[in-house]
């Protein structure tokens, strides 16, 4: 299946749905007094791509986003989701993308053209193959995905 077939498989309420309910969150987490400024969101598959389509739509700055082994829901209508609050929050959020080359679930290819759509779209993607590794994660991706994190939220205190 190429990429441009994946919209026509998406559950487009469903996919709102899980986004309303990531943003929810976040709100709670800064009604916490956790500053969003210091969330990051992020997963693996599934929820990898979530996490993106959820942090590029939220309307709070976030730290970064992260998706393994992911790609972009909603690609064709995501600026249809990018209302000017929304771009002002997060137009410049760093995201990190990990995929394996030998992916037979989430191809490599999805994960491509993920992180050119966005970098296309004015985002700053870092995105990472991994040689031999299938639908899975490896200690090179972890060490990686650390280090980005240690970048986006540095210790405090």
């Amino acid at each position: 299946m190429a990429f441009t077939d994946l919209a026509q498989q998406q559950d487009q309420p469903g996919i709102l749905k899980s986004r309303d309910y990531f943003h929810s969150l976040i709100k709670a987490e800064i009604d916490k007094g956790i500053p969003s400024s210091r969330i990051v969101l992020g997963g693996f598959s599934q929820g990898g791509s979530i996490s993106i389509f959820a942090g590029l739509t939220s309307p709070h700055p976030l730290a970064g986003i992260f998706g393994l082994s992911s790609y972009l829901l909603l690609g064709d209508a995501l600026p249809t989701y990018l209302t000017p609050q929304v771009k002002a929050a997060n137009s410049s959020i760093p995201i990190f993308m990990g995929h394996g080359d030998q992916d037979p679930l989430v191809k490599i290819e999805w994960g491509q053209e993920t992180a050119n759509r966005l970098k296309a779209l004015g985002w700053k993607v870092d995105f990472n193959a991994y040689k031999g590794m299938a639908h899975d994660a490896s200690p090179k991706e972890m060490d990686d995905l650390e280090a980005w994190l240690k970048e986006r939220l540095p210790a405090q205190g």
